[in-house]
């Protein structure tokens, strides 16, 4: 295992304890001889981590402390690079650049070797599906971070237009189509509404009442009650 490597699974283990526990246990998990913890443990401090304590004690890391970028593992690396090449097949445009120069900037500062592995990759995402909305994805996106109503123009299941005003809170992604997750004031409850059925869309400079945090834990409550009296019927 490569040094970078092993720092950062030794602080995927720290991070695990929120008391000392003994570089004893610490060597075990990560599979390397106490010596070579307490040179790795020296090193993370020289690098800013907050590690306290002492051979004999234990040690206990304390919050704040990010890895730099040049940390990621290998298979991190794969998720960002999978994740970012979904992102910018699948979301708007401005989401899709957004993809697209985030991982520039990791590259960017990535050693050789890890760049190497992301330009390489071989995890590929199929072909963009066609156009499937008239709305701008990223005016939806921009109403739920701002907390604005929405005034929708929507066709439902049975081809009829209606006019609704909703609170939107979260944006689903799936392969063929994105779902707005909103309070309905029409039907005074949580709806979900498919993007390729809005017709059209006016957002409201009128801040809804509640905290689109709170809207999608209490959507989420739902939506777990509705699946336990499904697997019960």
């Amino acid at each position: 295992m490569a040094r970078s490597e092993r720092l950062l699974e030794l602080m995927q283990v720290l991070r695990r304890y929120r008391q000392p526990v003994s570089g004893r246990v610490l060597a075990q998990e990560t599979g390397v001889s106490l010596r070579t913890l307490y040179r790795d443990i020296a090193s993370l401090q020289s690098q800013g981590a907050v590690i306290e304590g002492e051979p004999g004690i234990g040690y206990v890391l304390k919050p704040g402390f990010m890895l730099p970028p040049m940390m990621f593992g290998r298979e991190e690396i794969e998720a960002l690079v999978l994740g970012s090449r979904w992102v910018a097949r699948s979301g708007d445009k401005l989401l899709a650049q957004a993809a697209t120069d985030a991982l520039a900037k990791i590259a960017a500062v990535l050693p050789q070797e890890l760049r190497d592995d992301l330009d390489a990759s071989t995890l590929l995402v199929g072909a963009k599906p066609g156009p499937l909305e008239v709305v701008d994805l990223s005016t939806l996106r921009d109403a739920i971070r701002r907390e604005r109503k929405l005034h929708l123009l929507y066709t439902d299941n049975d081809g009829r237009q209606t006019e609704r005003v909703v609170w939107p809170f979260a944006l689903g992604f799936f392969e063929q189509v994105r779902v707005v997750i909103a309070w309905c004031e029409m039907r005074n409850d949580f709806r979900h509404f498919r993007t390729d059925r809005v017709a059209a869309v006016t957002v409201s400079e009128i801040r809804y009442p509640r905290r689109r945090q709170v809207l999608l834990k209490e959507w989420r409550i739902q939506e777990i009650d509705s699946r336990k009296t499904a697997d019960r019927n």
